[in-house]
């Protein structure tokens, strides 16, 4: 079923981690967030306090990216920049898994350092998913519910799930389902199009992390057919 473009703007973060984005460059991304009633508005730290202030009277809420691609950021340094995002004004955190302990199995280190993070603010974990097994993908889901997160997200834009088809993208979000029952499941890395957000819907996301919202929402509106 096809979600009403209200439904679906509530469902979306729109994403703005441009490394080269300016100040005008946010305040445009929030006054679209505030335009089209998005579900959030997702910033490197940098970007926090401002887009807080942006924000501020609204239900569209602050998100922060912390510890792209890899989650390699010694633990003190992701606590730091958490508890600095969570200061500042963020509303979620969108942590990203050390990928490199997930590989090395050092689930105890992963499982320490998602703990004490979710304890800071509301906690997405990126679990890096074209990284992974599938074996890993149930693992790490498991991983994260435990750690008292709130929502198991799939990828960064640098995850190499980026260069694979939807469908396989699809197929990750039901292995984040079965290793982790319960958590919402937020879909994010080149979802471009409609019928993008439409599939990872289907198969179960909750929330779709993009910088395509507008497009999305001008294309529900349309009612021009999707395209199977």
């Amino acid at each position: 079923m096809i979600p009403s473009a209200k439904v679906l703007a509530k469902m979306i973060d729109q994403t703005n981690i441009n490394l080269g984005a300016t100040e005008k460059d946010i305040k445009k991304t929030c006054a679209l967030a505030k335009k089209y009633g998005f579900r959030g508005v997702c910033v490197n730290p940098e970007w926090v306090k401002l887009v807080a202030i942006e924000l501020k009277g609204t239900e569209t809420k602050v998100v922060v990216l912390i510890d792209p691609p890899m989650g390699l950021s010694p633990h003190f340094k992701r606590v730091e920049l958490c508890q600095k995002a969570k200061k500042d004004g963020a509303d979620d955190l969108d942590v990203v898994i050390n990928v490199i302990d997930v590989k090395y199995e050092r689930y105890e280190d992963i499982l320490e350092d998602l703990t004490e993070i979710c304890k800071i603010a509301p906690t997405k974990v990126i679990i890096g998913s074209g990284y992974l097994t599938d074996d890993e993908i149930v693992k790490v889901a498991e991983l994260v519910k435990k750690a008292g997160a709130f929502c198991v997200k799939t990828a960064t834009d640098k995850d190499p799930l980026e260069h694979i088809e939807m469908k396989e993208k699809a197929r990750h979000l039901v292995l984040m389902k079965q290793g982790a029952p319960g958590l919402k499941i937020k879909a994010s890395g080149k979802i471009k199009t409609l019928k993008d957000a439409l599939l990872m819907i289907e198969t179960g996301a909750d929330i779709i992390g993009t910088s395509s919202g507008v497009e999305m929402l001008k294309a529900l509106k349309s009612k021009k057919p999707i395209r199977k």
